[in-house]
């Protein structure tokens, strides 16, 4: 066998792998082993016929394929030990000739990383201040939330809600068949048709209309998009929202915890600005990471974002299983093929790759570890919520190797990100001391 290293590039080896005559007469002659067993020859029991005739009944190339296809594999393992190589992924192979045997091998290499001045990264959290408009918002919003939705005798205004009965059809399909259906007519509204709410818009009581509306081409429902509906509608009622008054009574009404409104409005306070601050600490963390990133050279084999792009759409499809659609449906509904959303999501997997590589080296630099204890409490955290009857058999379900590895990366990146971000705030932790024994304290 001759091994040519051809050039590494990109993270990947590139060997040309040429086969002896002797080494293909050697596999040739284990293919015809193999096939004469399974073979029916007329004339010869299994396993008799000699090679001549099993050649001449199958083909020479049912042989030569057969011998090719024990030859690859072993012939790729010797040449990784000839050239000393350590593969990270399986490679890519291409036969080039068949007689004597000619292939191609492009080998995946492990990723390197060469990390940058990651020490010296300082940026802080940039928490939103709370403002009293804020907070004001937020209690518009319950307002409408606790609104009551009274009666009046007079035509349809936006923000009513419309009791409505309502047939539809396109290309003669019926499209919305709805009675007494409550509508909240809203400006821009793009149900159930773009343009719906301003046709209902000054009806009466027991008033009846009809009219045509036309999807536009890049409507999101694209079996609909560009296509004409016809629409009958019968307005039953019409409800104006009440909005509660501002008093203690709203608050109370919103929940019971509270016993006035400024109690209601400190909760909203305090809510809002832990929402401020995880999102200061989650877009803090996504700075630091994209910094410590930039600053670092970081290689890898291409077929590693192929990973990764799979399994972001494996997610995905699970998520979509969840909510009762398949993936092939996903697709038709952004019109797009899987090719083009594999694409779609090449930057994201580029993304995940970088920041995941340069956080393993870092995890590596700072001997980040995981113990035992934060192992166990991970996988009890991912039972919690299940009954006391089923959890001890769930425990012992996710307690395994592959589930622990799983978890135990996830705690030691989550460790990672702690440790960048104290960094870059330049907090300094110091180890704890070793609680004195109550007879030194005596002393």
């Amino acid at each position: 066998m001759k091994v040519i290293k051809e050039k590494v590039e990109n993270s990947q080896a590139y060997l040309t792998i040429e086969m002896e005559p002797a080494e293909m007469e050697a596999g040739m002659q284990e293919a015809y082993s193999k096939l004469v067993q399974k073979a029916d020859i007329p004339g010869f029991r299994k396993g008799k016929a000699p090679r001549a005739i099993v050649e001449r009944t199958l083909g020479k190339s049912r042989l030569l394929e057969e011998a090719i296809d024990g030859i690859v594999p072993k012939a790729y393992e010797d040449a990784l030990k000839e050239q000393e190589i350590e593969p990270y992924a399986q490679p890519s192979l291409e036969i080039t000739q068949a007689e004597p045997l000619i292939f191609k091998a492009v080998v995946p290499l492990a990723p390197s990383v060469t990390l940058g001045d990651y020490k010296g990264i300082r940026m802080s959290p940039e928490v939103e201040q709370i403002k009293k408009e804020n907070i004001d918002s937020v209690i518009e919003q319950l307002r409408h939330q606790n609104a009551a939705w009274e009666p009046v005798d007079r035509p349809v205004e936006y923000n009513d809600m419309a009791i409505i009965n309502i047939n539809s059809e396109s290309d003669d399909k019926p499209l919305v068949q709805r009675a007494g259906s409550q509508y909240l007519v809203t400006k821009d509204s793009m149900s159930p048709a773009p343009g719906f709410a301003e046709q209902i818009v000054g009806m009466k009581k027991d008033e009846t209309k009809e009219f045509d509306l036309t999807f536009p081409e890049d409507y999101p429902g694209k079996q609909l998009a560009g296509k004409k509906a016809h629409f009958k509608v019968t307005l039953q009622e019409v409800k104006e929202e009440k909005l509660p008054e501002l008093n203690d009574a709203f608050a109370s009404q919103v929940s019971k915890e509270f016993k006035d409104l400024k109690a209601l409005r400190e909760e909203v306070s305090k809510s809002l600005k832990q929402r401020a601050e995880e999102t200061a600490r989650m877009d803090h963390e996504e700075k630091v990471i994209n910094t410590a990133v930039e600053q670092s050279k970081v290689e890898y084999p291409p077929v590693i974002i192929d990973y990764e792009i799979n399994r972001l759409i494996s997610d995905q499809a699970r998520q979509l299983q969840q909510t009762g659609q398949g993936m092939d449906e996903y697709l038709r509904s952004i019109n797009k093929t899987p090719e083009q959303l594999q694409e779609d999501l090449r930057p994201v997997a580029i993304r995940n790759v970088n920041a995941s590589l340069v956080l393993s080296k870092i995890a590596e630099e700072e001997k980040i570890e995981v113990t035992e204890e934060e192992i166990r409490n991970g996988i009890s955290n991912m039972v919690q919520g299940i009954g006391d009857d089923k959890k001890d058999e769930m425990l012992k379900m996710l307690d395994t190797p592959q589930n622990r590895q799983s978890i135990t990366q996830t705690i030691k990146t989550r460790k990672t990100i702690e440790r960048l971000t104290d960094i870059a705030k330049n907090v300094k932790k110091t180890a704890r001391k070793p609680a004195k024994k109550k007879k030194e304290e005596e002393k």
